[in-house]
């Protein structure tokens, strides 16, 4: 079976001049299918159609969309399914064309990380990186194709023990992990950085805020500065894929697992 299909063709390829391959000028989204069941699927697409209409281009998921992704999950039960939009061919050069756009769709099938289960019942530790990230607020939120940030990130081998990276923007303000969003608690409740300058507003970050306020819990978006993390007692990270799995460790600082991500686990079926 295919595991790539380019505008609905199976191992196709896109044109070198596709505007996603030549400035990273499109979004992507990465959904987790559980036992063939494709979780939150309505929310990918209303953040897609979104990110799309923020970076200036209209889009809209087609029946014959939906059909590809539903028999994708059918086929591979367990396992990740990735869609990539581009604004297209556009030729030489940064301006967008004047017409509609051809937007390049891609949806490709990946492996579920066999990891993400021992990190839910074990948590995980970070450390900060030195890749600071830009403050640009156009494109704060959107998951959007330019993703050197994160490559430069990724590209430096973690120490022993550590199991990703506490990512800062350029104002020494906390922003994420460098492939999930973060929330902390502490005596005046959970929180959660402000993504307004830099960042991916997750999907499942979403998800987990409106569970957390069913839960009674106080929810606050802030900017954070790192002296913060002296205040907390409790810190997860939430995306699509792994669900939430607890910190136990930022740099030389511990925490306790908070008494209630198996809760938000079970509620939101994103037990692993």
């Amino acid at each position: 079976m295919s595991v790539v299909w380019v505008n609905g063709q199976p191992d196709a390829t896109i044109s070198p001049l596709d505007r996603g391959l030549a400035y990273g000028d499109g979004l992507f989204a990465t959904m987790r299918v559980n036992k063939s069941e494709i979780q939150f699927i309505e929310s990918h697409f209303l953040r897609l159609t979104q990110g799309a209409q923020r970076l200036g281009f209209q889009w809209q998921p087609t029946a014959a969309l939906r059909e590809r992704l539903l028999q994708c999950a059918k086929d591979n039960p367990q396992s990740c399914l990735k869609i990539l939009l581009s604004r297209g061919v556009g030729g030489r050069g940064y301006t967008p064309p004047n017409s509609s756009p051809s937007i390049t769709e891609i949806v490709s099938v990946h492996p579920f990380p066999d990891f993400y289960p021992h990190w839910q019942k074990t948590g995980i530790s970070l450390q900060s990186s030195d890749v600071l990230l830009a403050r640009q607020p156009r494109l704060a939120g959107i998951k959007h194709c330019n993703r050197l940030e994160q490559v430069l990130i990724k590209s430096v081998a973690l120490a022993n023990g550590i199991d990703d990276w506490l990512v800062l923007d350029s104002n020494k303000n906390i922003i994420e992990s460098s492939m999930a969003n973060l929330f902390f608690e502490t005596d005046a409740g959970i929180i959660t950085p402000q993504l307004a300058y830099a960042g991916v507003a997750g999907m499942m970050r979403e998800q987990i805020i409106y569970q957390l306020l069913e839960m009674k819990f106080s929810v606050s978006v802030t900017e954070m500065n790192v002296d913060i993390l002296s205040q907390v007692k409790h810190v997860f990270m939430t995306n699509s894929l792994l669900g939430v799995v607890d910190i136990n460790k930022i740099d030389q600082q511990s925490f306790i697992i908070a008494p209630y991500t198996s809760s938000l686990r079970e509620q939101l079926d994103l037990t692993l």
